[in-house]
């Protein structure tokens, strides 16, 4: 018997609660899906499901056995992306990738934890932006990396959604560094500092959009990605910026201030990602390894499912 094409079926028939959409999903007929049911029912020695003319309906047992289906079907979906990359000469390196915004010190620390998991894999990391990694992904030349979101996913299997709380670096005498939590609307005359919209288009949106549902429309927008060039801005002129507290410099410069927005409406949302069908072992340690390091900063929690994405013309945003 194929233990696997069978519980493929079983995991398509439990989701989807109907033979019909199943075998619709599978790209097969219904006769023989519920052949195939019936078949890892009686090897299993157990019913799987009750059925009626309208209903199916995982039975008790089905329901114990479910989560280990799937289990098994995400294993040998990671032992055969390990053989191709062996079979297309890429086994012992993993092609990865994290945004610049992540600090040296999460950096460090999930170096360190990769190493440990994946003792015979070397790791190639990259700083690249999303876009710059979603470039990669197409052209096969990346395994894994840390997205910003919203972006296109297409193609792309993602993990957890990550969300790190922005809050504002100002100039020490700016009359809302005397706050505790800051409105955005108390930014009303400030230029904006930000990345560049090419790197992230629909984060770049979503953000300005939010500033001004929230009552902040910059002056102007300013794109930079150094931290020193933000700094010069920010001590030069009327500019202000968005950060996780988790990238600020130990000692944090005496001439800027890091505050919390009021409402925590701005936040980064991460996940890591790799390409649909190509998930292993290594694949899953440098994911692991990234949750567990950004974790480790008390700065990021679980976050909601993704809403759809929209992409909106880049002259709405220059003031």
């Amino acid at each position: 018997m194929d233990l696997l094409g069978h519980l493929r079926c079983f995991v398509a028939v439990a989701e989807e609660s109907h033979f019909g959409r199943a075998a619709a999903r599978l790209g097969m007929g219904q006769p023989p899906l519920s052949q195939r049911i019936q078949r890892l029912e009686r090897e299993l020695g157990i019913r799987l499901f009750e059925r009626s003319s309208r209903h199916v309906t995982i039975t008790h047992g089905g329901t114990l056995l479910l989560a280990e289906a799937r289990e098994i079907l995400t294993r040998s979906e990671a032992l055969l992306a390990t053989a191709r990359r062996i079979r297309d000469g890429e086994s012992g390196l993993l092609r990865a990738a994290l945004p610049p915004d992540v600090s040296g010190e999460t950096i460090a620390a999930l170096l360190a934890d990769f190493a440990e998991r994946q003792a015979g894999t070397e790791l190639e990391l990259h700083e690249l932006t999303t876009a710059q990694q979603l470039d990669r992904f197409g052209a096969g030349a990346l395994d894994v990396g840390l997205v910003h979101h919203p972006c296109d996913v297409s193609g792309l299997e993602i993990g957890p959604l990550l969300r790190r709380e922005l809050g504002v670096l100002l100039r020490h005498d700016h009359p809302a560094a005397q706050l505790t939590d800051v409105p955005l609307a108390a930014l009303t005359g400030h230029d904006l500092v930000l990345f560049p919209r090419a790197d992230a288009p629909a984060l770049h949106d979503e953000l300005l959009t939010t500033c001004a549902r929230n009552g902040y429309t910059p002056t102007a927008v300013r794109h930079g990605q150094s931290p020193s060039f933000i700094r010069g801005l920010i001590l030069s002129s009327q500019t202000v910026a968005f950060s996780p507290r988790d990238t600020q410099p130990a000692p944090p410069h005496p001439q800027i201030i890091w505050r919390h927005l009021a409402g925590t409406p701005l936040a980064w949302r991460h996940s890591v990602a790799w390409r649909q069908g190509h998930r292993d072992a290594a694949v899953d340690a440098f994911a692991e390894a990234v949750t567990q390091a950004l974790w480790g900063t008390d700065t990021v929690s679980m976050d909601q499912p993704l809403p759809p994405l929209h992409l909106r013309p880049t002259a709405e945003y220059w003031l």
